[in-house]
């Protein structure tokens, strides 16, 4: 059956379309983007479904995004996407806001046990038995005119995310749409929160190795990558390789010829910056001691595996028992946090990113498993 397709491409029909959207449940929503050689995608369409046909607003014409960031902030309006970290970033972007209720059936499909992290076309065949064109997931969305292929793709993907919606909630519990609306009010939260650029270094892979010192060296050139990958508009590495950052931190090259032998410096980066890196390790590395930042925390030692294991397994019996994927249980990052406390020997503490429901039905049965461990060690 073929899909009834508005186009919507100027800012009074856009206004127009939002009002009417405001008077739905539910909106479905999907983005089509180009993000190559930018640090910031750049929207090529954006759709729009209630279950009755597609909309596709033509972006590059689009001047004033207002009403469009009403809806989305509309809390009456429930938003629902698909694996939508990417496109909460274009929203971000083009409007100064996100869509909030979240719903993203990605999730939902996790919180039924149908399957963890599922891709759209599987998830579109599971549950509707429809297979989706793949062809034109990677083709370039700011050409114009569209291809009619890229338009009925577009089309069909936001006018089967509602069906998916649709059957999905059908046979959600309430409890689980409230945790699954927690964990999209959760993803809205962190991409509001703005990333102090300076803190950066901190999620360095082997950030714990360096000295004090060197942390001062390693956090300005973090800080400077990031501000001016958004400032040029291209992706980090373009500025400065991340298997670049860690050696320039420890050896603090002097000339343009130790720079040029860090591992993975590009020439490039030596002939557009070079004088500029070194600038900023020299000034970074003369930092007065007391203005050097903390130690970064070693990574758990490898004995802490089989504890590890042990609180997972809280996490597997209580998905068995709510028939989830185990895997939206307990987060990796929590755990460790929580092992971190206080390994080896204890006393333990809930970290703070283990919150909502989670921490109140397995917090205190993740506490009871490590004071087990204690007393049988």
């Amino acid at each position: 059956m073929p899909i009834d397709i508005h186009w919507i491409r100027d800012d009074a029909s856009l206004a127009q379309h939002c009002a009417a959207w405001r008077t739905q449940p539910f909106v479905a929503l999907d983005t089509e983007f180009m993000r190559v050689d930018t640090f910031y995608p750049k929207a090529g369409l954006i759709q729009v479904s209630t279950g009755q046909g597609a909309y596709l607003i033509d972006p590059l014409l689009i001047r004033d995004w207002s009403a469009f960031a009403l809806l989305l902030d509309d809390p009456a309006v429930i938003k629902v996407l698909h694996a939508c970290s990417e496109d909460l970033e274009v929203f971000q972007r083009l409007t100064g806001t996100l869509p909030a209720p979240l719903y993203d059936t990605q999730l939902a499909a996790g919180y039924l046990g149908i399957g963890f992290s599922m891709g759209y076309s599987r998830l579109v065949q599971d549950v509707l038995n429809i297979e989706l064109p793949k062809g034109e997931t990677r083709s370039d969305w700011l050409q114009r005119p569209l291809t009619e292929l890229q338009v009925a793709y577009a089309a069909e993907d936001t006018q089967h995310l509602a069906e998916v919606y649709k059957r999905l909630d059908a046979r959600l519990s309430d409890e689980k749409r409230a945790w699954l609306l927690e964990d999209g009010s959760e993803l809205v939260a962190n991409l509001r929160r703005e990333i102090d650029p300076d803190e950066l270094y901190r999620e360095g892979k082997l950030a714990w190795k360096l000295s004090r010192q060197e942390l001062a060296v390693y956090r300005v050139l973090y800080a400077w990558r990031e501000r001016e990958a958004k400032r040029r508009d291209v992706p980090r590495n373009r500025i400065v390789r991340e298997h670049s950052l860690w050696p320039l931190a420890r050896f603090q090259p002097t000339d343009l010829g130790a720079l040029m032998r860090i591992e993975e410096m590009h020439p490039r980066t030596v002939r557009q910056d070079g004088e500029t890196l070194l600038a900023l390790i020299r000034d970074a590395a003369a930092t007065p001691q007391e203005q050097w930042p903390a130690p970064v925390p070693e990574p758990l030692p490898l004995e802490a595996s089989a504890l590890l294991k042990k609180l997972r397994a809280v996490g597997q019996a209580e998905a068995q028992r709510l028939h989830m994927a185990p895997e939206l249980m307990l987060r990796k990052k929590s755990l460790e946090a929580l092992l971190k406390t206080g390994f080896p020997n204890g006393p333990y503490q809930l970290p703070d990113n283990l919150r909502g429901w989670r921490r109140e039905r397995m917090g205190q049965a993740l506490l009871d498993t490590l004071a087990a461990s204690g007393e049988s060690a």
